[in-house]
């Protein structure tokens, strides 16, 4: 009888599998192999922990226990995890094959959810390698009651966590901070019977942290719909593997192009719903500008991006994807969003529409292998009474943990800034409540800097600022410039072609 492992055992193991393919290949490949081989293991566990169940439950009746209903998933014949373990040659066409005969055995549920990974390419997955790793996940049983669903969606997000610190450049493509995931979703506070959507959702770890927080509140989180499209085949896989190794049911999670192909539609516009959390990919140079201009979904509110820039593109599918009372989002940005010129006109009439509710100034380094600021812009189409016609700055610059390459929050941090955002009083040298027309004297300009300035010592009148917003505010200016740079040279290229 197998026993609980802990939590420590359980993350030495599944990072074990990373480890035999160091030197082997390349770290960003690492997820296209280890997650598709952990799922496939979980399913065949669980499947033969249920079938043994419905054996004891029956008095011994094989054929009760193989009933459909008796099964999360079906696993056909041949296509269990010991039968490719007793594969030996031409491993990858058996691990391939099996995986195949799963999805469609469960069409409905885990149609694709293998990936593409080409297992039978033998000059990068040879029989040793996938035969090393067979057995490494063979040597602890992953059935519900060994590692229960808590237990085993924590170590998923673990093993995530490390692929990203890992991975390279490829990091922020499946996997945002999950210190800012937290606070962003303890701003929009999830609540049961809603539903949460993310349009370029990773590994889907925004729906889950919301939805989790719902759990952790005390709500009924598991009425709670969970809706996500990425664009990546084993990014997107990954996400709809993470939401069934932590329980969730209700979930649509779809491969695509948010920005061409939405999609969840409804009556010939984007579908709408209670909450938005999104860290869109920043300024994409590749994307259909001209059928933006006149596009059939409705997300055309405010304008055309430039083609260099398609972060107002992503903003507007967002706003378009709000409900009309009760829709609010949290969306991770770089700073640029809050001042480029090339975008004037759009934020300006997002701005005069009063949906922008709140913009936090957070520090450098909480974006994957980039060491720009990030800004949380929270918006709302149904803003409280006394936060109606303003829009509430919070300088947290220097709320940050800093590591070797990559920065975090912590739970103080996390705490003292949505104390901040919830009271929504003004904070001396940390908050500031600005009015529209205090912001139109501004142009339209929406960074934090220009709102929430440090304090002024009364004795000698100079700023009480630590080094690291002098860092901050000089990397600040030094992406304003660049962007502006860019924004120029894609104008020039307009005019001259």
């Amino acid at each position: 009888m197998s026993k609980t492992i802990s939590q420590q055992e359980l993350e030495q193991y599944l990072w074990g599998a990373a480890v035999l393919l160091r030197g082997v290949i390349d770290p960003g490949e690492y997820k296209s192999i280890i997650f598709p081989l952990m799922f496939f293991k979980r399913i065949s566990d669980v499947y033969d922990e249920e079938y043994q169940e419905a054996l004891e439950e029956s008095d011994g009746d094989k054929e009760y226990a193989e009933f459909a209903e008796n099964h999360r998933f079906q696993v056909p014949l041949g296509a269990h995890w010991e039968d490719v373990r007793n594969v030996s040659t031409d491993v990858g066409k058996a691990i391939k094959t099996a995986m195949s005969e799963i999805e469609k055995a469960n069409p409905d549920r885990l149609a694709g959810i293998f990936g593409d990974t080409n297992w039978t390419n033998k000059n990068r997955l040879t029989d040793k390698i996938l035969i090393d790793l067979v057995e490494h996940f063979s040597t602890i049983n992953l059935s519900l009651k060994n590692v229960p669903q808590d237990e085993f969606g924590t170590g998923y997000e673990y093993l995530i966590k490390k692929f990203a610190d890992d991975s390279g450049h490829t990091a922020a493509e499946f996997y945002t901070n999950r210190t800012v995931v937290r606070l962003m979703s303890m701003i929009v506070d999830p609540k049961t019977g809603e539903s949460i959507y993310d349009p370029t959702c990773g590994s889907g770890g925004m729906l889950l942290n919301a939805a989790l927080l719902a759990k952790e509140n005390g709500q009924e989180y598991r009425n709670i719909s969970l809706y996500g499209q990425e664009i990546n085949i084993i990014t997107s896989a990954i996400a709809r593997m993470n939401m069934f190794l932590h329980g969730f049911e209700d979930f649509h999670i779809v491969r695509g192009d948010t920005l061409s192909n939405p999609a969840f539609v409804e009556n010939d516009r984007v579908k709408q719903f209670d909450m938005v959390l999104a860290n869109p990919p920043y300024s994409i140079k590749k994307w259909n500008q001209k059928a933006w201009q006149h596009d059939p979904w409705g997300r055309n509110i405010y304008g055309t991006p430039p083609q260099g820039c398609a972060d107002y593109a992503f903003f507007q599918h967002i706003i378009a994807s709000m409900k009309k009372r009760t829709g609010r989002c949290a969306i991770l940005w770089p700073h640029g969003i809050l001042f480029r010129d090339a975008e004037l006109d759009m934020r300006s009439k997002l701005i005069e529409d009063d949906l922008v509710d709140c913009v936090i100034g957070l520090g450098p380094n909480l974006f994957y292998n980039s060491p720009m600021d990030s800004c949380i812009v929270v918006c709302n189409k149904n803003k409280p009474e006394k936060r109606k016609g303003k829009v509430f700055f919070i300088r947290a610059y220097d709320q940050i943990v800093k590591e070797k390459t990559q920065s975090f929050l912590s739970e103080e941090h996390i705490s003292s800034i949505y104390k901040w955002y919830s009271e929504f009083e003004e904070v001396p040298g940390r908050t500031k409540i600005a009015t529209l027309d205090e912001i139109r004297d501004n142009n339209h300009v929406i960074n934090v800097a220009l709102y929430a300035r440090p304090e002024f010592s009364e004795e000698n009148q100079q700023e009480e600022i630590t080094i690291e917003e002098v860092i901050s505010e000089w990397q600040n200016s030094s992406q304003q410039l660049k962007e502006s740079y860019c924004n120029l040279s894609d104008v020039l290229k307009e005019v001259i072609n």
